[in-house]
């Protein structure tokens, strides 16, 4: 199986999932979005995503940055710690260019793999 692919496993599927990591998580912001984060004991990152039409209101605009956000965590997927990640998207993210966001959740993918000083 190809290492980088983005396969069902790597996903948050049920509102449990998302629960969990709502409960207790470390978060990595920016005016943005955010990022929630919370250990699993599956040995892979998991990802989930949260982009309300309160904040981005057109669906080409949510499925951007879904894509966007996806295809971000599929190629840092190696580096990640094992972790159920869920990114929350907010109003001024559809203004950043695909460029922008990439960067933007590269730095805060990094931010959330050092290990937690708790």
């Amino acid at each position: 199986m190809n290492k980088l692919a983005f396969s069902r496993e790597l996903r948050l599927l049920t509102p449990e999932h998302y629960k969990n990591v709502f409960q207790q998580a470390h978060r990595a912001g920016s005016p943005h979005l955010t990022i929630l984060a919370r250990p699993n004991d599956l040995n892979l990152p998991r990802l989930g995503l949260a982009v309300p039409k309160k904040q981005i209101k057109t669906a080409p605009n949510r499925n951007r940055f879904k894509r966007i956000v996806r295809e971000s965590f599929r190629l840092k997927q190696a580096d990640l710690p094992a972790k159920d990640f869920v990114v929350i998207a907010k109003k001024s993210a559809q203004e950043l260019s695909n460029e922008e966001l990439f960067k933007l959740l590269d730095k805060l993918w990094h931010r959330l793999s050092r290990p937690s000083r708790g």
